[in-house]
Parts: structure tokens; sequence; C-alpha cells
């Protein structure tokens, strides 16, 4: 599967109807408004990590899961399934995006319930540059700063299309092999200890989320 330029149909075992909601999909923005138009998946039911197939279905999707789409949505139009995992601290949750180039220079697809850590232009000379875009506003509960380090760029044609294109339950293998990735550390341990935290705004700006959770939708 490594050698496939451009995947067809076949080569990604998605039914005709599947594939046909990717292939209009033909630029990194098309592919970055799709996923966006899919709402978030809050998981109540548990951790999903669903494949495209699956999150297709469920029309739900966070970021791993919009990644999977997005990079097989590149694939099918003839770029790479590339995709970056990014660390954080114990008290965050890792994000991984869909990764695409325009000549020398890096861009990000990315799926997110938030107003940041979205789609990049292609603009940043390095994988360190594109991450460090998100380093800022990368924050948890607390407001502290939690990005921490990030992965070579991945190229999921190195997987089984059925590990995470058509698998049926979690993609526990997939995540597992980008989370097992070498990763590259983004500050040392004494920037890490004297980092500021989001101020009182910047944390009521960081409540505004784009696919409210159904236990915070107002009823009536």
């Amino acid at each position: 599967m490594t050698r496939i330029a451009a995947a067809r149909r076949e080569h990604l075992g998605l039914t005709a109807r599947e594939f046909a909601r990717l292939a209009p999909l033909t630029t990194p923005q098309r592919i970055q408004a799709f996923v966006n138009a899919i709402p978030a998946n809050h998981e109540p039911d548990g951790e999903t990590i669903h494949s495209v197939r699956a999150a297709l279905q469920a029309r739900r999707a966070h970021c791993i899961e919009g990644a999977f789409v997005a990079a097989c949505a590149l694939w099918i139009h003839g770029a790479r399934p590339l995709v970056m995992h990014l660390d954080c601290a114990a008290s965050d949750y890792p994000h991984v995006v869909a990764l695409f180039r325009a000549g020398r220079c890096w861009g990000a697809i990315s799926k997110t319930n938030h107003a940041v850590l979205r789609f990049r232009d292609p603009v940043y000379r390095s994988l360190r540059e594109l991450a460090l875009s998100y380093f800022h506003e990368y924050c948890d509960g607390e407001g502290r700063r939690t990005l921490r380090s990030h992965s070579a760029a991945f190229d999921l044609r190195r997987l089984d299309p059925r590990l995470w294109i058509t698998h049926a339950g979690p993609c526990q293998a997939a995540s597992d092999r980008l989370l097992g990735l070498r990763h590259y550390p983004l500050l040392s341990p004494r920037q890490a200890r004297a980092l500021s935290r989001r101020d009182p705004f910047e944390r009521r700006a960081a409540q505004l989320v784009e696919y409210p959770p159904p236990w915070r939708v107002p009823k009536g």
C-alpha cells in the first residue's frame, strides 16, 4: 500500500456511497470544511477512536478520528496520508492532525471543538514550526500550557487500511502506533516549569465550543 499514490475505492475498502462523500474534497480547505461540519464526538458511552467508516456512519468525530478522515481524503486525491501526533503533559489530552504540503512548507487539517488548535495554512518551514503554532493555546482546564512534543510525519499507508479506514471497533492499534512514534521535545524542563497560565479573559474565551455536549444544550 505504501506505493499507491492515489487511493481508489477498492484500495480503501469503502462502499461507493462512502467514497462518494470524500471524492469531492479536492483541496485541504475543502477537507477542513467537511471535517468541521462533522459534529464533535463527546464519547458519551466511552472512548471510541472511530475509523473513517465509523466516523462517517456516526457523523461525529474528535481529533484522531477527524485526522483519519482528512488523511483518507488527501490520499484519494494523490497526497500522502500523513498525520502528526502532538503529545502533552499528563493533565491534558494529546492531539492528532493531518498534514499537507505546499512547496516546501507544511500545513495541517485539524478537528477540534474549540476556537483554537484548528486549520493551519501551509506557511511553516518545519514540523517543529507547525507544532509550535499550537503551543500558546494548548492548555488544560486549569489554564496551564501543556504541549510538550511532536512526532515526525507518519504515513498511514504503512498501516493496513482495515486498521484505520474500515475497522468496526476502536482503532486502538493505529492509535498506539502514533503514540509510540519518536517524539521531539518543544521545550526544556526548565522552560516548562516557568510557563505562564491563561489569564481570566483567556479562560472565559476558551469555554466557547462549536458543538456543545448534549448535557450543556439548553432544553425548550
